[in-house]
């Protein structure tokens, strides 16, 4: 009865996977700009690989020896797919930017850093 319930539960996590991982493809190649294809690879694979290492935690304690690679797996996942969204839309917004839109730098020597002026 247990091993029916657990196989229930990896079958509908895959599905639930696939289905996100489906959802994000989709949107990274249908979606006009890069800002609103950021979404897709971000928010719904991360979920669709969350829930195929959910399936996959599930069968390794359920049917062999279960390990904790998942966890790590997920938490890596979970904390850089944020960081890469915001490093691509920023990246997209500098892009966008003109150069006459940032002012030139100040002239003296040490403008950019913390050092006092010693010429004065």
């Amino acid at each position: 009865m247990i091993a029916t319930i657990l196989d229930i539960l990896i079958v509908a996590s895959l599905a639930i996977g696939a289905l996100f991982i489906l959802v994000g493809s989709f949107g990274l190649l249908k979606l006009d700009n890069c800002m609103s294809r950021l979404h897709a690879p971000t928010k719904a694979s991360t979920l669709g690989i969350g829930s195929l290492l959910v399936a996959s935690m599930l069968y390794a304690f359920a049917y062999g020896d279960g390990s904790l690679n998942e966890v790590l797996i997920m938490a890596f996942l979970f904390v850089t797919a944020p960081i890469t969204g915001n490093f691509i839309s920023k990246t997209h917004l500098h892009g966008r930017r003109k150069h006459t839109d940032v002012p030139p730098p100040p002239q003296d020597k040490i403008w950019a850093t913390d050092a006092k002026n010693t010429e004065s």
